[in-house]
């Protein structure tokens, strides 16, 4: 199992709580065992393929912010390109993104990194189809409006509102469906002790099972996730480990 990860994601680049300090520490510290891979910016050509010029302009003009969204959708290529190899792989990055649309943002977001790796496989050819599961407190608006109208992407957002319900309604759905790899906007604020108060740490370890499952069936084992929300420090490093354990 590889972790793409760059020592420049500790930076606090904005004052909200993904970029909050400590947070991404928290995580690293608790996967040791996993290989770590070093992720480059993702050129200009490769935001095109989801965003706007007007929208790329837009997160220029924050700077370092700029830099920083560049580096995260970097990150989620590397992610991307592991996974095609049939190597399970998960994005530690930030910014998050899957509330960046084509032409707009919000909710921490500035690049969208799922939809940005998800559209270079196919426009290199690599997939045909691409299943998405944002399991995210929150809906991933970008990742949608991104993808809509496209048959060729699922995008899946489970809203059941007790916890064994959404485990089961995951694992139903990845049953009843296909796709050439399976793609994870990894939130991890449903935790009982983040803002969803909804689910355990060994919930996440059984949802990465069933990607894991889903992968094996469907396309050859090539999975991967990426980092999106969670803000509860004490508990975010073992929820983490959760997932990519199950996904491992």
């Amino acid at each position: 199992m590889k972790v793409v990860y760059h020592e420049r994601y500790t930076q606090v680049y904005e004052n909200d709580p993904a970029a909050a300090p400590g947070r991404m520490e928290a995580i690293i510290q608790k996967l040791k065992g996993f290989d770590i891979v070093v992720p480059e910016p993702a050129a200009v050509e490769d935001i095109q393929l989801c965003h706007t010029e007007n929208h790329i302009n837009y997160v220029q003009r924050y700077g370092s912010v700029y830099e920083m969204a560049l580096l995260a959708a970097g990150g989620a290529l590397r992610v991307s390109e592991l996974a095609l190899q049939g190597e399970p792989a998960f994005g530690l990055i930030r910014p998050p993104g899957h509330h960046a649309s084509a032409d707009s943002c919000w909710g921490f977001c500035f690049f969208n990194n799922m939809a940005i790796a998800i559209a270079r496989l196919k426009s290199q050819k690599n997939i045909k189809t691409a299943l998405v599961l944002d399991f995210d407190l929150h809906y991933g608006d970008g990742t949608a409006n991104i993808f809509e109208g496209d048959s060729t992407v699922t995008y899946f957002h489970p809203e059941d509102s007790h916890r064994q319900d959404f485990v089961d309604h995951v694992a139903r759905f990845l049953e009843q469906n296909k796709a050439d790899i399976i793609a994870v906007s990894a939130g991890f604020d449903r935790h009982i002790d983040d803002w969803g108060g909804l689910l355990n740490t060994e919930d996440y370890r059984t949802i990465g099972q069933e990607v894991k499952k889903f992968a094996l069936k469907n396309c050859e084992g090539r999975q991967f996730g990426v980092l999106e929300s969670g803000y509860n420090h004490t508990v975010l490093g073992d929820n983490v480990r959760a997932f990519l354990e199950g996904m491992a």
